[in-house]
């Protein structure tokens, strides 16, 4: 049986800062209560993840992000064709978009957890900034997954409101 939740992290363990979305996975497994969860990871998102989304109530998507100003960002993703919908390498937007194309239903509600990062030299560790802000999204992912699915679309309401106190 699918499971409700779907969260995949995606990036290289092996590109410094890249590692977050797959670190916060490994996290999740020992720290959060998988009975409605089943966690994803990937070096990148490929049209073939479509078919993942599949009998899905949500999607978290984790990935690290070099722009912003906080620790960690959620925000609710639309289905969207953009310049990577053709690529190797395709944004969660553009596969809730393929999802949409290929079953010809509308897509779960799909949301970015984004990790702010710094460094993806080859071969290099986290960087001390980006391992804080992984531990502060750890926590947020743990609270957040302990909701129902349906509460999660308000709490990500909550989050843009009020993220400093996650």
């Amino acid at each position: 049986m699918t499971k409700p939740i779907l969260v995949f992290g995606y990036g290289n363990l092996s590109r410094g800062d890249d590692a977050v979305g797959p670190l916060l996975l490994a996290h999740l497994e020992q720290h959060a209560d998988l009975s409605r969860v089943e966690l994803l990871t990937d070096f990148q998102l490929q049209i073939e993840h479509a078919l993942d989304l599949q009998e899905r109530e949500l999607v978290i998507f984790v990935d690290a992000a070099v722009s912003g100003d906080s620790p960690f960002g959620f925000s609710r993703l639309a289905p969207r064709r953009d310049n990577s919908y053709t690529s190797h390498a395709m944004s969660p937007a553009a596969l809730l978009q393929v999802f949409e194309n290929i079953t010809g239903e509308m897509a779960p509600p799909g949301f970015l957890l984004s990790i702010k990062t710094t460094s993806f030299e080859l071969g290099d560790g986290l960087s001390a900034s980006a391992e804080d802000h992984l531990r502060q999204a750890c926590r947020f992912a743990e609270r957040i997954l302990a909701l129902p699915a349906r509460k999660i679309l308000a709490a990500a309401e909550a989050y843009r409101e009020t993220a400093s106190h996650w």
